[in-house]
């Protein structure tokens, strides 16, 4: 992949390689801490606690009934996609009372993948609001669960309220080459932004 003239915001660091801040997101048990997990270089860094009975009434679990963790603050890996770009990884919690904590998760993060469960789409829809709130520049990834429905992904576009240039991708977070592929459909989107900015007008 050709990284020249790719719109970062800060300095190459030390031997040229550039550092990305980079969010994860998404609803309530859409696999956000599974993706980290999966695709880090690095073991990552996990503020997961277990759910209990003090929760329930806060933490819906419809759909995730075998949960048993929860993310309370965020998690946070690397990986190095080429001897380029090195990405940090900052998953960021998904129940509505942690919520206040995405403003200053997303401070200076370049772009996002926003987790999609599509047996509970509606767990997403506030990670879109607020990409889209905070200009945050996102992809789309559907991770696939073993009972998840095959849907046309204009299907999805259209229940997710989302333009068509916003890109929407399958995968398993559990997989690492699944989750190193969003992150790369990523960087492709940002980059394919980058080139429209700076297109004569």
């Amino acid at each position: 992949m050709d990284w020249k003239g790719f719109d970062h915001p800060g300095e190459p660091a030390a031997g040229g390689t550039r550092s990305v801040k980079v969010m994860i997101a998404g609803g309530f048990g859409t696999g956000k801490t599974t993706m980290v997990r999966s695709v880090s270089d690095i073991k990552p860094l996990t503020t997961e606690e277990t759910l209990t009975q003090a929760s329930v009434e806060d933490d819906h679990l419809i759909g995730v009934a075998d949960k048993a963790e929860t993310t309370v603050s965020l998690d946070f890996g690397k990986i190095s996609l080429n001897d380029s770009l090195m990405l940090y990884l900052f998953g960021t919690p998904g129940q509505e009372r942690f919520w206040f904590l995405w403003n200053g998760l997303f401070k200076g993060a370049l772009g996002a993948v926003v987790l999609v469960d599509t047996r509970r789409l509606a767990s997403s829809f506030r990670a879109i609001e607020e990409m889209e709130r905070q200009n945050v520049p996102f992809v789309i990834a559907l991770n696939i669960f073993p009972d998840s429905k095959e849907h046309p992904v204009e299907e999805i576009r259209d229940a997710l309220d989302i333009s068509p240039n916003i890109p929407v991708v399958a995968c398993d977070a559990r997989d690492r080459a699944a989750s190193r592929d969003v992150l790369i459909a990523l960087i492709r989107h940002l980059q394919d932004r980058s080139a429209v900015a700076l297109e004569p007008r």
